[in-house]
């Protein structure tokens, strides 16, 4: 009998995602339209109404094309779900969907639609339960005990390697993961032309260093080595598009972003103020780019100590290093004999010494000395002013032995 009335229903459009699917209305011959269907939803529901209890499935069935798919009860067991930056409601519905929290995207983003605060969640991992009614799974996505903290905080100036170490500590991750996934910059997502130099200094590969940006990160569950450093990758180029790091120092300073990185991440492990990386930056670039001294050495031990670091070494203070370690031809980051900036980073800079790079003080220092224990920088122009320097450096215990006749 059902046959004869010729049900023309239209099949919903949306998939229990919430997906738009094409083809999914069709129409029988002869038309019929809305008015139809409706009368002959109505014919069967009077004719199920007659035929009984054994008709329920098939009313239950009829009834789901017009009731948006939900959990009833609060849930069980558990299920952790990521909220990725970016993401519209229909796309964490969706996340909550596959995770088996939800019974439909549709009715995650109804219930976020009728909930005023769901415009505050945000970006990170959370625990959940599965087959929960969607406006609870709202109500948790907002509640702060319900979010996967894993956050792990890497200092402004900590190198590469150092950097990886404190990762794996975290994750358990193995640092020869980190190290692996570090070997090319460019698949971690550093644009190519970041290694391009005005200098004409060649370098023998691309370096990680100085794009691993220092901040606090909370690390997804499951994340690679890779997906972690790509992570801090982005967060770098977030703050350089922010600050308009390409643009200015190329129309201002006339070098490459590069070299201005690089110049932030000696600023970087010099300095112990941040007020000082303009400074430090001026005295980088008075050294390297306007002939101020001979042969254009920058001089600097923090160089000398990068490399003792990636040779698994530890840094030694100014005063203790040999001369036949500041003179080290082999050394590829020995700035007292080879002219110009190092051949990569020797650090990762925060969002202040990258400015100091791009804004520079102005002034004719060509000498920078850290002259007291507490890190206070002091700056020179000429010889005279470098031995002011070196006798505050003597009588404040900064260098000893025979750096202080």
């Amino acid at each position: 009998m059902i046959d004869d009335l010729d049900l023309g229903f239209d099949e919903p459009e949306m998939g229990e995602k919430g997906r738009h699917r094409r083809g999914a209305v069709r129409k029988r011959k002869g038309g019929g339209g809305r008015g139809k269907t409706v009368f002959a939803l109505l014919m069967t529901l009077v004719l199920l109404g007659g035929i009984g209890g054994g008709a329920y499935v098939g009313f239950d069935r009829i009834r789901s094309y017009f009731v948006t798919p939900d959990y009833a009860g609060p849930g069980s067991g558990e299920a952790v779900v990521q909220v990725k930056s970016g993401e519209t409601l229909a796309e964490i519905g969706d996340t909550l969907y596959d995770a088996g929290v939800v019974k439909s995207s549709k009715a995650f983003v109804d219930a976020a639609a009728a909930n005023s605060r769901s415009k505050n969640i945000q970006v990170g991992s959370y625990k959940l339960r599965k087959q929960m009614k969607a406006a609870d799974a709202v109500t948790m996505l907002l509640d702060p005990k319900n979010r996967v903290v894993s956050g792990v905080t890497i200092p402004e100036g900590t190198i590469s390697l150092n950097i990886y170490a404190i990762l794996s500590k975290e994750t358990k991750i193995p640092v020869a993961d980190f190290k692996k996934a570090a070997e090319d910059p460019v698949k971690l997502g550093v644009p190519a032309f970041w290694f391009n130099r005005l200098d004409g200094k060649k370098n023998p590969k691309k370096s990680i260093e100085g794009f691993l940006y220092p901040a606090t990160y909370e690390i997804p569950p499951k994340a690679t080595a890779e997906q972690i450093l790509s992570m801090m990758v982005q967060q770098f180029l977030s703050v350089a598009e922010e600050t308009n790091f390409v643009d200015r120092v190329q129309k201002e300073r006339k070098i490459s972003p590069y070299e201005a990185l690089i110049t932030a991440s000696i600023a970087q492990a010099e300095s112990v103020d941040p007020k000082d990386f303009p400074k430090v930056s001026r005295v980088i670039y008075n050294r390297v780019y306007a002939h101020k001294i001979q042969c254009n050495c920058l001089g600097i031990d923090s160089g000398i100590n990068y490399w003792l670091r990636l040779q698994g070494k530890d840094p030694k203070d100014s005063d203790v290093l040999k001369q036949s370690e500041i003179h080290d031809l082999e050394n590829p980051y020995n700035t007292h004999d080879v002219a110009g900036l190092p051949i990569t980073p020797i650090s990762n800079p925060g969002e202040e010494a990258l400015k100091g790079a791009m804004e520079p003080a102005d002034g004719p220092w060509i000498y920078f000395m850290t002259v007291d224990k507490k890190g206070t920088m002091g700056y020179g122009s000429n010889d005279a002013e470098f031995n002011k320097l070196n006798k505050q450096m003597c009588d404040n215990g900064v260098l000893t032995g025979g750096n202080c006749k």
